[in-house]
């Protein structure tokens, strides 16, 4: 228990940093075309073509932004509403029968305090605008589309009590409008059969990076005739996905502080104008893999084999649809030790608890050998733990769980803050900075006509691109970075984690003996 809290409290220490991390590395990883940050320009975009209302009514000639009431009254987002009302009732239903003697509701009452999602259906509430994000390094899943734009916004009360002083100590010491949930508009990078290529969309991208511009200035060049958001509109809406935290539990005298995060997704059906509820992409659905023979059987024969064996270690895997959820809850910190609370404990041999796995270690072990014998090279996993690891961090809540900032890796910037250049330093996780050098690589293949690397490092571990901008940072080596610490015969090294090392000075303090997994902490193990 006392390894447990320690751990926990260092996730919650390097969750605080992570929130107030210097903003010169992180803006210069943002500064380079592949996101749009900037909190008076995403003012502008959302008073304009790109707040909610515009993209989901292009029709209405009222510039008034959609509440929630307004918003799931949608004949297109009913479908959503049903269906995140659903997945309340289900999570209460099934909190009730794991811990009958603990309360939940909505209100710090309760044992576990619940979302109140009568604020998801106020005249109250809204979700704001709060970035932009480029990811057409998603292109290997819709090639004809050139990958994804995503519109990330944030719930947000509107009422006069959100911007209320919380004492008199200063002008700008005010409770937080922003509430625990993101929408996340995913739009195709091009529409179907749009003459722009690739290449270009690529190109204004990264040229929109070199622009010293900020606010309505930056605003009116991305929105412009050559810029990047001139190519996105409602017809480029391909989904949506929400991330809620649906409860949170402060610590108790049985239990250490626990939040659960909610995650959905809702494809877009041109034909009926809905939005329909879908699986997650990788969303593996573990209950129901173990508890069907035929399903366990199919989804081993499938990924074992060579081909999306090597998908799996590039980071481009797409699980078929039949071995999929349509939900995820994420609960956060896990911890470094194998869990039930991970996506995909009890699939591999080795778990505690893990009596009759879908794979063991001979299969992994024989798979490896086939990728290879096939001319395969694998990048990331070389090892049984690997194989397990790699299968977490794919789904949408393994993910999710690994270096995010709670439950979200883009909480975005908050620019109804009295001071919003200064309310959200860092407006994204060390997962989403640590990735930005790939991302750029992408953008600039696409942009020269050459064939980009899609593949991917584990969550955990930034794949740099022979970059050294992350070099000695919380992203990779530096204070705070995920570590293994390594055996003095180099022989027992896992073959997965050996450049998982600390730079000079620092030291892998382990948090989990098993996995000898830990943190780079100044210091001697």
């Amino acid at each position: 228990m006392a390894r447990v809290r320690f751990t926990l409290s260092i996730i919650a220490l390097l969750l605080a940093l992570a929130c107030g991390s210097s903003p010169t590395l992180a803006q210069s990883a943002l500064e380079h075309g592949a996101a749009i940050t900037d909190p008076l320009s995403l003012r502008e975009l959302d008073h304009g073509q790109f707040g909610l209302s515009r993209l989901l009514l292009p029709a209405r000639s009222a510039d008034a932004p959609l509440t929630d009431s307004q918003l799931f009254a949608l004949p297109s987002m009913v479908p959503v509403g049903r269906a995140i009302d659903a997945e309340f009732d289900r999570y209460i239903q099934a909190h009730k029968a794991e811990f009958p003697n603990e309360s939940i509701g909505a209100g710090t009452s309760f044992d576990f305090q619940l979302f109140d999602r009568a604020l998801l259906y106020s005249p109250d509430t809204r979700f704001v605008l709060a970035g932009i994000v480029n990811r057409m390094d998603r292109a290997y899943v819709t090639p004809a589309n050139c990958g994804e734009i995503r519109l990330i916004y944030r719930l947000t009360r509107t009422d006069a009590q959100a911007g209320e002083k919380t004492d008199d100590k200063a002008s700008d010491d005010v409770l937080s409008p922003r509430l625990p949930m993101t929408l996340n508009l995913v739009l195709n990078a091009r529409k179907d059969n749009a003459a722009v290529t690739c290449a270009e969309i690529a190109r204004r991208w990264l040229a929109s990076g070199d622009w010293p511009l900020t606010g309505a200035e930056l605003a009116a060049e991305l929105t412009s005739k050559d810029g990047p958001l001139d190519l996105i509109g409602p017809e480029n809406i391909a989904r949506i996905e929400t991330n809620l935290q649906i409860v949170h539990a402060p610590k108790s005298g049985t239990r250490e502080f626990r939040t659960d995060y909610l995650l959905k997704v809702f494809d877009y059906n041109a034909r009926t104008q809905t939005f329909e509820e879908a699986t997650l992409e990788n969303q593996i659905d573990r209950d129901r893999i173990l508890g069907d023979a035929k399903l366990r059987r199919d989804f081993k024969a499938w990924l074992l084999n060579p081909a999306p064996f090597g998908e799996l270690d590039r980071g481009t895997v797409l699980i078929p649809p039949e071995f999929l959820a349509t939900r995820a809850i994420a609960p956060t910190p896990i911890g470094f030790s194998s869990s039930r609370l991970q996506p995909a404990f009890g699939l591999v041999q080795g778990d505690a608890g893990a009596a009759d796995p879908v794979f063991t270690e001979s299969d992994v072990v024989t798979a490896l050998k086939k990728a290879t014998e096939r001319g395969i090279r694998l990048q990331n996993i070389a090892s049984v733990a690997g194989f397990e690891r790699r299968l977490n961090d794919i789904t949408c809540s393994g993910c999710h769980q690994t270096r995010g900032i709670g439950g979200f890796h883009f909480p975005g910037v908050d620019w109804m803050a009295a001071k919003p250049s200064n309310s959200t330093i860092v407006p994204a996780s060390p997962h989403f900075f640590g990735d930005q050098i790939r991302r750029r690589d992408i953008l600039a293949a696409l942009r020269d006509g050459k064939t980009p690397d899609y593949s991917r490092g584990f969550s955990s571990r930034p794949q740099l691109r022979g970059s050294s901008e992350l070099a000695g940072t919380e992203y990779d080596n530096g204070w705070g970075a995920p570590c293994y610490l390594q055996h003095a015969k180099g022989s027992k090294n896992d073959r997965s984690f050996t450049p998982w090392t600390c730079a000079k000075g620092l030291a892998c303090q382990v948090l989990d003996q098993a996995s000898r997994m830990g943190m780079c902490f100044v210091g001697t193990r």
